[in-house]
This record gives C-alpha cells, structure tokens and sequence, in this order.
C-alpha cells in the first residue's frame, strides 16, 4: 500500500490498483492536481476537511470518483455524496471501505457533537490495512495495520493521543492533523509519541506530497 500525505488530513492511498483520497480540506495542499481518483471520502463537515471552496475543482478533474461522507456531509456538501454509516461498507474495486465509529470528538461541552464516520479500508488478505478516523479516537475491536493518527488537535492531550496510539496498537502509525501546529509544536508532540509508542509500533511521519510504501 502506497500513501501520499497532502498535509493534515489529507491522505491519498494507492493498493491493488485503486485510488482514494481521504479528507481534503483547507489545512492541506497539493491534492488539487490529483486525477483518476477511484473515490473521495470525507470524514465530517469541518473546512479542514472538507474545502468547499477547492472541492468542485477536484470533481470536476475526477468525474469517474466515488464521493462517500459521513451522513450530515452527505447532505451538505455539493456533489453526489453517499453516507456511510457505521456498519455500512461500499466496495472499490478488489477493496472494502468500512464506516464505523459515527460521531466527532468532544471539543467543548457547549459545542453540539457532528456526525464523523471512520473509515478502514482492506482487503481479501487483510480486511483492516488502514483506519482513518478523522476527529475521533474510535478504537475498533480488530487489529489495524497502518493507523492515519490524529497528533494535534483542539480536542486532544497528548496522553489521550498515547492511549489512544497504545489502544490501537497498530504495526505503524502515520501522524495526520498536524496543520494547526509548526514545526516546534510539531517536534515537541511527535517526540512524545516516537517516546511512548506500545512496542512494535512504527511511528513514521510521511513527507510532503511523496508517495511512500507502508
């Protein structure tokens, strides 16, 4: 599986001949020129997700991509959105996208709790290759292969994101979310989690707009 980090939490993964970009929001760059995507998913509604403003450009250069949301995304943005809801899987070519978790993390009690759908993408030899849980720390019951890790967020401590890394305990760890931080913020969470990662996880932060096998 080959993945190309956009910034934030825009990841594109390449396996078994299908292409699926994940989360293009306005944190992130590099995404526009994409075509041939297989499908576009979106997590949840937030503009650091999901860029209306950049969005139709990339339908239009990908008219053939599959466009899946969380449910109230699906109703929000333009386009022909399908929601997936937890439970729900959709096909893509020799791939499966399961939905699961189904709601955002906590920011503030005073701010009402949106729809977000995680994703775990796989296939027939592995049915879990890569979780992607937008803004949430859903931790599922199966063993996960590569984890797109929330590092930085309004809605995160560090010691919530090492539970979190340990709970999953995947075989590597690929930070995302990082946009809000610079690169001092960005060296102080990521050696906390190089630090406290469980045993046998790699944590290994992609380059910018480069393709790497994981």
């Amino acid at each position: 599986m080959r993945l190309t980090h956009f910034g934030h939490s825009c990841l594109l993964v390449e396996h078994l001949g299908s292409k699926i970009l994940f989360d293009p929001g306005n944190f992130s760059h590099g995404f526009e020129g994409l075509t041939g995507l297989d499908a576009i998913l979106v997590t949840h509604q937030h503009p650091d997700h999901a860029d209306t403003a950049r969005l139709p450009a990339l339908l239009d250069a990908n008219p053939d991509a599959a466009l899946f949301s969380d449910p109230q995304s699906a109703d929000l943005l333009d386009g022909n959105w399908s929601a997936v809801r937890p439970g729900e899987s959709v096909t893509l070519g020799a791939l499966t996208v399961r939905g699961t978790g189904g709601r955002h993390a906590v920011i503030h009690p005073d701010m009402p709790v949106i729809d977000n759908t995680a994703f775990i993408v796989g296939d027939d030899e592995n049915p879990a290759r890569l979780l992607h849980p937008g803004d949430s720390f859903y931790i599922p019951n199966e063993r996960i292969d590569v984890l797109a890790f929330p590092s930085t967020a309004p809605w995160l401590k560090v010691w919530e994101s090492v539970d979190y890394l340990r709970a999953v305990n995947p075989r590597v760890a690929v930070p995302i979310h990082q946009g809000i931080v610079n690169d001092n913020g960005r060296g102080l969470f990521y050696g906390r989690y190089q630090d406290l990662a469980p045993e046998g996880t790699e944590f290994r932060v992609l380059p910018h707009e480069e393709d790497v096998e994981v």
